[in-house]
């Protein structure tokens, strides 16, 4: 959790404000591969990719 905390003082003091919605894209990308490794709803998810 320190490392989101730093990871958010930073964005705020060096305006990196364009970061945050780029890794809400990859944070969701990670989630719906972890979701679709072990479940039925692998095939649906892997034809988006």
């Amino acid at each position: 959790m320190s490392f989101l905390r730093e990871f958010l003082e930073f964005a705020r003091q060096r305006k990196k404000l364009w970061l945050f919605p780029l890794l809400l894209i990859m944070a969701s990308f990670g989630g719906l591969l972890i979701l679709a490794k072990g479940s039925a709803v692998a095939p649906f998810i892997y034809t988006i990719f």
